[in-house]
């Protein structure tokens, strides 16, 4: 047996080594030029999955799902699709706002800003129990909207997960129907669409949509993952990339890595693939396109975060490269991206590094930058930290990503904002998090 005195120096030798820890770990981060954390969203109920895109007049826009009551919508149902919005670059937040009422819940939300005008918002979601693909045009920095269904689903079947991209007219939204990967595609700004399906021969299994991209010359670009339909926890995942040069008519598709089978997360609420393989992708001023991606190498094992762009139009990519570093024990995913001009591309992800005590990890975010295209990287950059009133919120991290993805976005002055979820596991509770800096 083991004496209290002998027991109280234990805790006590090993609070010193981690505190040590901690502290050699954050030394190697960059001091950060970031804003500390800051929640944004509904103060009440429980939010997660935001996006963010910035335009080029000191807009910036977060769109998140609302999980519980709006009161600027007696009529929707959760979870409601909600905007917020800042005028001054994410110095200052109007409230936030139901989008379009819905009696049927709204998902999964993207948004982007235009890129030929630096003005037009568009967003995307699910709704109608999933079966309803939707897409939605602002021109007047998010005042008012014109709808429009860009896929409904005429065999009941659920849709997952819209990823959006858009070029002047040309607007583009990936989804899924269970193993098969499609695109919508609008070239009169949102009016009217028609489907094709990007992996007609698919075997049984889910393919999941990550990101999306339309470089200079006009192509455009998905990103997304093939996951088996049975035996998750044994069976690899793909990572892919399809490219098409015809506006959306015709798909060429590059198989970019192969991933070991995702770690498993039923503890935490959640489904395998939640911590499994994951592509975000992004593409800059001169055509180069970038991809930041999570894999393992070990069933069930830790995955790692990895970079490659490509300045051949996707034909070729450059070797994946680490870009994390974090010892090979740590769990990385939630990889998220964003371009502006040549050679700048900026990338941050969440990951385990640190913990509260022995073998119970803590997430957090972290970012690094590039001004030549991922040759070499700045320091990392530690985004997420303390907050108070939250028990899923520690010193050293919180307790699970809350959703499946963050977003960032460069504003028009250059600085870069994230946002981010947080939680106490999968389920709930929890709430969306922004910071920005350079």
């Amino acid at each position: 047996m083991v004496s209290g005195s002998r027991r109280a120096r234990s805790v006590h030798k090993f609070a010193i080594c981690l505190l040590l820890a901690l502290a050699s770990a954050q030394a190697a981060l960059a001091v950060s030029s970031f804003s500390p954390q800051r929640r944004v969203g509904y103060t009440t109920g429980d939010q997660w999955e935001p996006a963010l895109a910035a335009d080029g007049h000191g807009h910036i826009y977060i769109l998140f799902p609302q999980y519980g009551a709006v009161s600027d919508c007696p009529a929707c149902t959760a979870p409601t699709m909600a905007l917020q919005v800042s005028n001054d670059n994410g110095l200052s937040w109007q409230a936030p706002h139901a989008l379009v009422a819905s009696s049927t819940g709204q998902f999964d939300p993207q948004i982007v800003v235009d890129p030929v005008d630096r003005q037009t918002v568009y967003v995307s979601w699910l709704q109608n129990n999933k079966h309803d693909v939707m897409v939605a045009r602002s021109q007047d920095f998010g005042a008012s909207w014109y709808l429009a269904i860009a896929e409904h689903s005429r065999d009941n079947e659920d849709a997952d997960k819209p990823v959006l991209a858009v070029h002047g007219p040309d607007i583009y939204v990936g989804f899924n129907h269970d193993e098969n990967f499609l695109v919508a595609t609008s070239h009169d700004y949102a009016q009217n669409f028609a489907s094709v399906t990007v992996n007609p021969n698919a075997g049984p299994g889910w393919s999941l949509a990550g990101g999306a991209t339309v470089d200079a010359t006009g192509d455009v670009y998905f990103s997304w993952t093939a996951y088996a339909r049975q035996e998750l926890n044994t069976r690899p995942v793909s990572v892919y990339v399809s490219r098409s040069a015809d506006a959306g008519r015709t798909w060429n598709t590059v198989l970019l890595d192969v991933s070991s089978a995702p770690p498993g997360c039923g503890a935490q609420g959640c489904e395998a693939e939640f911590l499994g393989a994951q592509i975000a992708l992004t593409s800059d001023a001169a055509g180069t396109v970038y991809a930041l991606w999570n894999a393992g190498t070990t069933h069930g094992g830790p995955e790692r975060i990895y970079f490659s762009s490509s300045t051949t139009a996707g034909a070729s990519w450059s070797a994946k490269a680490d870009v994390s570093t974090a010892d090979d024990q740590v769990e990385h995913g939630f990889p998220a991206i964003t371009a502006g001009a040549a050679g700048d591309v900026r990338i941050a992800w969440m990951d385990t590094r640190y913990h509260a005590v022995p073998n119970q990890p803590l997430w957090n975010v972290f970012h690094r930058s590039s001004s030549n295209g991922g040759a070499t990287w700045s320091a990392e950059t530690q985004l997420s930290g303390p907050a108070r009133g939250y028990d899923y919120i520690l010193p050293e991290g919180f307790k699970f990503p809350f959703g499946d993805y963050f977003s960032m976005a460069i504003d028009n002055l250059g600085n870069t904002h994230v946002v981010w979820g947080e939680g106490s596991n999968y389920k709930s509770p929890g709430s969306i998090w922004y910071a920005r800096g350079r």
